[in-house]
């Protein structure tokens, strides 16, 4: 299927790993010429070289700190400077630490809305006077479940997710008439390093091995499985593209079918309790 993208410049946040890297390479593979954001500068080149070999795209590096304002306003303006414009923005520039309140320190807390929410709000504001001068563009926050489905063990993400859900659906509100739109999309568990240290966060938290972490997780997944990030950026690339003309405020979950509900099901049905003073399931952590 052509999404009709060849030619169209994007910017991606968060772009060296898991989602953000497999949103950046789908898109130059769509057609689009791409500005690729994140901190770890050597990392982040190696990426845009790498992709740009494999697409045939223009691919080009714009490492920064979306928490800092004044990276963001660089990153956006160099971005549209050396594209000739943005047509789409992607943010993935953001991650949460998982933990229940008796753990969480006010920093984290912090950081969480100073990259998560903030570091979104940032990229949206500096791109949108670009979008408004060309009277088009598309917007995708990439935010998670969490903001949808509020859970004790990820307070931090959830509030931030929250905040992100409502500010996308007021700007889509706000722009759709000048021709951008705006939509998120709410991963549940993806295969990422960040994953990674939340099963490891919930394993210490619960008392259980990550092992054991793990097959409560899939516990919770009616598909039985971890979300792959190429199935976060398909979605992503679908919403940047023309053919989604009509989707605007849209907050779409890509979760398998996942309730949390049935994560605290299966920790209770291993012995777990819900503030943390977890118990050993039968016969042991396994």
């Amino acid at each position: 299927m052509d999404l009709q993208l060849t030619g169209k410049r994007a910017l991606v946040t968060g772009a060296s790993k898991g989602i953000g890297l497999a949103s950046a390479r789908m898109l130059a593979a769509e057609g689009c010429d791409v500005a690729v954001n994140a901190r770890e500068s050597p990392r982040l080149s190696g990426v845009a070289d790498s992709l740009s070999a494999e697409t045939g795209r223009r691919v080009l590096p714009f490492p920064g700190d979306m928490s800092e304002e004044a990276d963001a306003a660089r990153v956006v303006a160099g971005a549209a400077e050396a594209l000739g414009g943005i047509d789409v923005l992607v943010t993935c520039a953001g991650s949460s630490p998982g933990g229940l309140l008796s753990e969480l320190t006010e920093e984290d807390w912090l950081g969480s809305l100073r990259l998560k929410f903030l570091g979104y709000v940032r990229s949206v504001r500096h791109v949108l006077p670009h979008m408004v001068g060309q009277g088009s563009g598309s917007i995708v926050l990439v935010v998670g479940n969490d903001g949808l489905k509020p859970s004790y063990w990820e307070l931090t993400a959830g509030a931030a997710n929250a905040a992100d859900i409502n500010f996308a659906s007021s700007i889509a509100e706000q722009y759709g008439r000048l021709g951008i739109r705006v939509n998120t999309v709410n991963p549940g568990p993806v295969l990422t390093d960040r994953w990674d240290t939340l099963e490891k966060a919930f394993a210490r938290d619960m008392k259980v091995s990550q092992e054991r972490a793990h097959e409560l997780a899939l516990a919770s997944l009616p598909l039985g499985r971890i979300c792959r990030p190429e199935e976060v950026a398909s979605l992503v690339v679908f919403l940047a593209s023309p053919l989604a003309s009509y989707l605007n405020g849209a907050n779409i979950p890509v979760d398998g079918g996942q309730r949390k509900g049935l994560m605290d099901v299966a920790a209770a049905f291993a012995g777990l309790e819900g503030d943390g003073s977890a118990q050993q399931p039968p016969g042991g952590p396994r």
